[in-house]
């Protein structure tokens, strides 16, 4: 139901953007500490830990008023912990509805029970007509029209209709609250989803951990993660510092709070200064896209260069990286004038070099050299001394180009060499290369996914390498893999968790609510599987299509669910919608025994107007009912996953639906796009490369969370699986899906939110 403005549990009220004036911040050994209106940085701890920090205030009889906020949440899809209700219950009545107000909100957002989800047929999945049926219907609308129908018959005459012209297209018939009027309450069933908010330590202790967890993460952040910690840096900059941030471009992220803190930036490569300048200019800090550099400050400009000089003062041959971005360096030459600050001469030789003035080879320049003239090993030893990383991901090539079997030793003996110099997350990446390397008869496939989850499949052919040499390098990746994990003790794993993929990208996963990263596979139970999309214009007319592409076990079209066919095999789309000035939802259902087929593909088209990253606002995600649920079109509670719709194409598809040899029903996530075409994209013209790109990705193994919890067994920990129940006495290591209630203190959780945590050093 709607929300009442006289109950303050279920009211509604507009945040402030990230970075509003009125928070007020300062920071100490302590962690972070705030005070605020608008809770943006309580908002922000909810999203990634799951954990609600209750603030100080007088004790009270909050009892009441904590069990109305309970009850909210379950509305919701959410539910108080135990120890977080007694917390609240003991607090004044005030302070509960105060935290209330905002842990509302941020939680409906998590699952998109912000907007309004309207419907073009008011009774879906009731009552939706044949296509042409409908198509008729919005004819004889437009005859009816007297504004309409001249253009009506001329289109008639000409025996092409252009349905965007017929005025009952496309549009809402009818009010939001019409529909809800229309649907009866949702009946609750024992497969909703109940997840749970646990009680969070003091704000500033809280703030302090996800800081410090997201700025040494090993492994690359997506984007929103990478917005959350630019929130978070600059609060916590002056800080606590993690002890290492390893990876180069969150140290931008963070360089740009320290130096806005008044703080020395943390630079030791050329790049890392080019980094923060894009930082500054709120550019790409991966520097695959172009940054449009602004007119910097005087004490700015100071600031990078010296760090410039410094860095080429300790260890000039650093000058070699300047030729990798050479044209970005001499757009940032243009705004930092390096001729006027003679006291850094070293600083002006970077801009030297990328003018070509200065003389300085890349490795990749002297690397290719080296393979030019046939000299592997000598190829292997530079790589080796100068970027073990590099080596490790080249060793396919490498491995590929050696003449002999002593080239292809001598590669060897220098990965083995330099393996426990080489950062966790490549030696991750190379396990799970070799795991999909081609041995075998058959016509192999690469699957290609760019930072942007841009995909494309191509045939594989190259030549196999020897079975030998990939043992050996299994041996190997797996062996440093072990040694760096740590001894857990007692490893509690809920099974489900087993064939979560390790986000070993940050772009391997998108933001949102019970998303897995790209490869992830998880059981799907229920009857009913209904998918929504909704987005908001932001500047112009946008029409977004939900459609859902039916395949059989060959990957060939069976059927498909969109505007242009809005029934089959009992399943339902729920009209399309062509603009949303203030939001708009499709949805498709599908009664899974109904299917036929092997796979179910929802995938979201722009047909026209603003791309993904132009809207204001679009996401993308699913849930589970039972037979007789009944309930609004969209009720969060059996919301299973919400994604945003980002990225640069014109085709988004989040995940695919894949029945097993017994019939059973498993998700795997994709987060993939296609480039589409500007306009007009629809299913038909897509159902070929979306089928290509589904093989692909099915068919290709990530790394998973059962690869570390083997690799741990056999160092000696004790694993358990555990799927609920009473948890066992004494502290362990739990690996779920979600945190569970009642394990002993010091117990350590990873669960999807900190799964990065989980990735070695």
């Amino acid at each position: 139901m709607p929300a009442s403005p006289a109950d303050p549990l279920r009211a509604s009220r507009p945040g402030r953007p990230f970075g509003a004036p009125e928070i007020r911040v300062r920071t100490g050994r302590e962690g972070c500490e705030h005070r605020g209106m608008d809770h943006v940085l309580e908002r922000l701890l909810v999203r990634h830990t799951l954990r609600l920090p209750v603030p100080p205030g007088p004790a009270g009889d909050g009892s009441a008023v904590a069990l109305r906020f309970d009850a909210a949440l379950r509305t919701a899809g959410f539910a108080l912990s135990s120890p977080l209700l007694r917390e609240l219950s003991g607090r004044s009545p005030e302070t509960v509805v105060e935290l209330a107000r905002w842990a509302l909100e941020a939680v409906r957002e998590r699952v998109g029970d912000h907007v309004r989800h309207n419907t073009y047929f008011l009774d879906f999945p009731a009552n939706v007509p044949d296509t042409g049926e409908f198509w008729l219907w919005c004819v004889l609308k437009g005859l009816e029209d007297p504004a309409a129908r001249e253009s009506v018959e001329a289109q008639l005459s000409a025996g092409v209709l252009n349905l965007l012209t017929l005025p009952a297209y496309g549009r809402y018939p009818h009010s939001y609250e019409e529909l809800l009027a229309a649907h009866e309450e949702l009946v609750p069933a024992a497969g909703d989803r109940l997840t749970v908010l646990h009680l969070g330590g003091p704000v500033g202790e809280e703030l302090g951990a996800l800081y410090g967890a997201l700025a040494g993460s090993v492994t690359p952040l997506g984007d929103e993660h990478l917005a959350d910690l630019a929130v978070l840096a600059e609060h916590c900059a002056d800080g606590p510092q993690p002890a290492e941030i390893p990876v180069r471009e969150i140290r931008a992220v963070v360089n740009r709070a320290r130096l806005r803190a008044g703080a020395a930036p943390l630079l030791d490569t050329v790049t890392d200064v080019l980094r923060l300048a894009c930082a500054l200019a709120d550019g790409d800090v991966t520097l695959r896209e172009r940054t449009r550099f602004r007119g910097l400050s005087r004490p700015v400009r100071r600031a990078l260069l010296a760090g410039l000089d410094g860095v080429v003062a300790g260890a000039p041959e650093k000058l070699a990286d300047v030729g990798r971005h050479r044209e970005a360096w001499k757009r940032l030459g243009e705004r930092l004038h390096p001729h006027a600050y003679p006291a850094w001469p070293h600083a002006a030789q970077v801009f030297a070099v990328a003018r070509g003035e200065l003389r300085a080879p890349s490795l990749d320049s002297l690397t290719e050299a080296l393979l030019a003239a046939g000299d592997v090993p000598g190829a292997a030893e530079l790589l080796a001394s100068a970027a073990p990383g590099r080596l490790f991901r080249g060793l396919d090539r490498l491995l590929r180009s050696a003449a002999d079997e002593a080239g292809r030793e001598a590669v060897l003996a220098a990965a083995e060499r330099v393996a426990p110099r080489v950062a966790g997350r490549v030696v991750l990446s190379v396990r799970e290369h070799l795991q999909n390397r081609h041995i075998g008869p058959g016509a192999p496939r690469r699957l290609f996914v760019n930072r942007q989850g841009r995909a494309w499949v191509t045939a594989d052919t190259r030549r196999a390498l020897p079975r030998e040499v990939q043992r050996r390098l299994l041996a190997l990746v797996d062996g440093e893999t072990r040694r760096r994990l740590p001894a857990p003790g007692r490893l509690l794993v809920d099974p489900l968790m087993l064939d979560v993929a390790l986000p070993l990208s940050g772009r391997a996963s998108s933001g949102g609510f019970g998303v897995l990263p790209r490869g992830s596979v998880a059981p799907v139970d229920g009857e009913l599987l209904r998918f929504f999309m909704y987005w908001k214009e932001a500047r112009r007319t946008t029409d977004l299509d939900l459609s859902a592409l039916l395949l059989d076990e060959r990957y060939a079209t069976v059927s498909w669910l969109s505007y242009t066919e809005l029934t089959t095999v009992e399943g339902r789309h729920s009209g399309d919608i062509t603009e949303a000035p203030d939001g708009a939802s499709e949805f498709i259902e599908l009664r899974l025994g109904a299917v036929r087929g092997t796979f179910v593909v929802p995938h979201v088209h722009v047909y026209a107007g603003e791309g993904f990253d132009e809207t204001a606002e679009s996401f993308f995600g699913y849930m589970l009912r039972e037979g007789e649920q009944g309930g609004r079109p969209f009720e969060p509670r059996t919301v299973r996953m919400r994604s945003e719709l980002r990225g640069p194409g014109r085709v988004a598809m989040p995940l695919a639906f894949r029945r097993d040899e017994e019939g059973r029903w498993h998700a795997h996530w994709l987060h993939l796009c296609l480039r589409g075409t500007p306009t007009d994209n629809r299913v038909e013209d897509h159902r070929v490369s979306l089928a290509t790109l589904l093989r692909g990705a099915v068919e290709h193994a990530p790394v998973t969370v059962r690869h570390l919890v083997e690799l741990m067994r056999e160092s000696g920990s004790e694993v358990t699986e555990w799927s609920g129940g009473e948890p066992p006495a004494g502290p362990v290591t739990y690996l779920g899906l979600a945190r569970p209630e009642g394990l002993a203190p010091g117990s350590r959780v990873v669960t999807p939110e900190n799964l990065r945590d989980l990735v070695p050093a």
